[in-house]
């Protein structure tokens, strides 16, 4: 079951995606997919070379870009530079979507492209909390 939650029309954010719901966010119309999520955090979690095939066989371009605990400077500015470069719309996924967003905003933020105000609606409208993160 797809949870796809669109934060703006460039960029939708999930928690894990199953191998097979790659094809489904080709048919939604997705055309870049971006995992945050690095291989053997659970046991059950495909490892990123599958979604990567996957993303291939659906015509999608594919980034992995791992994060453990909070994402680093040049994390921030690899996630803003293939969202700003990529195909649109994105879709970033990680365990829970926290991280994706997380991410997502901190470079939104730093590039002086949406303001913490908005960033907060933005998340809290796709189901997440930023306030803490972007600080206030």
């Amino acid at each position: 079951m797809t949870d796809f939650r669109r934060v703006t029309e460039d960029l939708s954010v999930s928690p894990q995606i199953a191998v097979e719901d790659v094809a489904e966010a080709a048919r939604q119309g997705f055309r870049t997919i971006i995992n945050n999520r690095p291989d053997g955090e659970a046991p059950d979690q495909p490892p990123s070379r599958e979604f990567e095939a996957a993303a291939q066989a659906a015509g999608l371009a594919y980034f992995h870009v791992p994060v453990v605990g909070g994402p680093t400077p040049q994390q921030v500015e690899t996630v803003a530079r293939i969202v700003d470069d990529a195909a649109k719309p994105v879709l970033a996924f990680c365990r829970s979507g926290t991280r994706s967003i997380v991410i997502w905003s901190l470079g939104q933020a730093a590039s002086g492209a949406r303001g913490r105000d908005e960033l907060v609606k933005l998340g809290r409208d796709a189901g997440y909390d930023l306030s803490g993160v972007l600080g206030g």
